[in-house]
């Protein structure tokens, strides 16, 4: 008797022990309640304790959802009928606040949640044509309705992260269908003219500036060519001034010699002089 009773005290204990612990995994938040009444909440991620018996814990994920919606059909401001299939990414911020609203429930906050979307989203598009429905950036569409969302989601005690826009299904009429593809199109013209035009303008833009610079490079290329051959010039003429003061007449030989050689170096010049010319004064012959 004294095993038995050793071994259902031991029992006991146990499932004492395991009554008064629970887990809270990461991402995850608890509500501890004491006979059906809040006494904790946002109890975050670890090994607590709990009064066994009396106090009892439910883990809530506050990890970001995909809040999933049916596809709504909505007018256009140019009355068209549109059928826009989307999707929440949402999660609980106040874990208090969503439990009193839903019960814990997150079939209750998708369904809650759900008719303050379409009526934001319905906003936005009865206010945009077909085309800028169609055309436009898609998440401008739920941008400026995101502020509306969240102020009545707060009431939930959940915050909407972004909206996201899967499909958007046209009128059945094949006419508004090919209005819209056309207008795409011409769009897409439009854009492409404007990058071309762009490009030209940009490559005339780089000639004309390569040109200058040529022209630049040029100019002062051929300035300091003319600033050599000036340079060259100058000694060459001081050169010529420094051999004439020091032998004029050999100066005055080797000069004509230079002129002699530019007139006959082809050897088929002829030359009309008088006989008594200076050019010729270093050709007469003594005898």
């Amino acid at each position: 008797m004294r095993v038995s009773l050793w071994v259902a005290i031991l029992v006991s204990a146990l499932l004492a022990l395991l009554g008064s612990v629970f887990v809270v995994r990461e991402g995850h938040s608890a509500i501890v309640f004491r006979l059906g009444t809040i006494v904790r909440t946002d109890v975050g991620p670890g090994l607590h304790f709990k009064v066994p018996l009396i106090e009892n814990a439910r883990v809530f994920d506050r990890r970001l959802l995909v809040l999933p919606a049916e596809s709504e059909r909505y007018l256009t401001e140019d009355k068209q009928d549109v059928s826009v299939d989307f999707f929440a990414l949402g999660q609980i911020e106040n874990l208090r606040v969503f439990f009193r609203a839903t019960g814990g429930s997150e079939e209750v906050a998708v369904q809650r949640l759900a008719p303050i979307i379409r009526d934001s989203l319905r906003n936005e598009i009865n206010a945009r044509t077909l085309q800028e429905v169609v055309s436009g950036d898609r998440t401008s569409v739920i941008g400026k309705q995101l502020k509306a969302i969240n102020d009545g989601a707060q009431t939930l005690g959940v915050k909407i992260v972004d909206i996201r826009i899967k499909r958007i299904e046209l009128p059945q009429d094949s006419n508004v269908v090919g209005s819209v593809y056309d207008q795409m199109r011409s769009q897409r013209k439009q854009v492409a003219s404007q990058l071309r035009a762009e490009g030209v303008e940009q490559a005339q833009v780089i000639r004309a500036e390569a040109e200058r610079e040529r022209a630049v490079i040029l100019a002062e290329a051929e300035r300091d060519a003319q600033k050599l051959r000036g340079e060259g010039d100058a000694e060459a003429t001081r050169l010529y001034a420094q051999a004439a003061s020091k032998d004029p007449s050999f100066y005055a030989f080797q000069r004509s010699l230079e002129a002699y050689r530019a007139s006959f170096g082809d050897g088929q010049s002829v030359i009309v002089l008088d006989r008594d010319d200076p050019f010729l004064q270093y050709m007469k012959s003594d005898r």
